[in-house]
């Protein structure tokens, strides 16, 4: 009898354990379950942050390559092109010239880059050499600086003469090749001189060279351009001005 109630005994004990490691084989499972769910939930995380992360870049390097290649707005900041362009007037630029490597026209408005020379004095100037003096960059500075465009001073002035033509800046007007220039963007009464441009000395009688242009502000009186630092290299040539964008009532391509 003892044997049998013995016996009854370790038959529901070894029942108890069954239950009790079945029930901690279900509390593992929960366990891991629970803990494989947060870990695939950190994954997912970190793979939407990564893919987030990877489209801003994207979106970025894209948006770096249209500005240098393709167009770009900008703001009008000085009124060397007064009366034609003011101050906080807003621009959308071409740049595609640049890509093509391709001159402007005669009349166009361009953007290029600031010459690290501006002006020059009787020893320096150089007639039959007037092309306006850049530093030669290479590598992460003509990145920073042409692609990033990073510190880069740029200037926005009219071209007026083209590679070959005979510049002269005299009795207050403009010739080319011996004939004097119809000026109608400009002010009434402005004259065209040196002294416009800042400079006690410039070039004022000479030929634009090869892959060079001549270019001035509208508003002759208030503009450092080519008459003090020379003709701008195509090289340095950023873009011409495609239309104005603001003020809304002042929208469209710009004489």
């Amino acid at each position: 009898m003892k044997e049998e109630n013995k016996k009854s005994e370790d038959k529901v004990e070894n029942v108890k354990k069954e239950e009790e490691t079945l029930e901690e084989r279900k509390e593992n499972e929960k366990e891991g379950t629970s803990n494989e769910k947060k870990e695939n939930k950190k994954k997912g995380f970190f793979k939407d942050m990564f893919e987030w992360i990877y489209c801003i870049i994207i979106a970025v390097v894209l948006a770096v390559f249209f500005r240098y290649y393709i167009g770009t707005p900008t703001i009008v900041k000085q009124e060397s092109m007064f009366p034609t362009l003011q101050p906080n007037q807003r621009l959308w630029l071409n740049r595609w010239g640049r890509t093509t490597k391709t001159l402007p026209k005669r009349g166009d408005i361009i953007t290029f880059e600031e010459p690290d020379k501006i002006t020059y004095n009787s020893s320096e100037i150089d007639l039959k050499n007037p092309v306006a003096q850049y530093e030669d960059l290479y590598g992460v500075d003509w990145f920073i600086n042409n692609f990033l465009e990073i510190g880069k001073r740029s200037y926005i002035k009219r071209v007026i003469a083209l590679p070959g033509e005979h510049v002269e800046i005299k009795e207050g007007k403009v010739f080319i090749n011996g004939e004097e220039m119809k000026e109608d963007y400009i002010q009434e009464g402005v004259v065209t001189d040196i002294s416009g441009a800042g400079a006690t000395i410039g070039f004022d009688d000479f030929i634009v060279p090869e892959n060079t242009v001549f270019a001035m502000g509208d508003n002759r009186n208030h503009s450092t351009d080519c008459r003090a630092f020379g003709c701008v290299p195509l090289k340095k040539i950023e873009s011409t001005v495609a239309i104005r964008i603001w003020p809304l009532n002042l929208f469209g391509k710009i004489d």
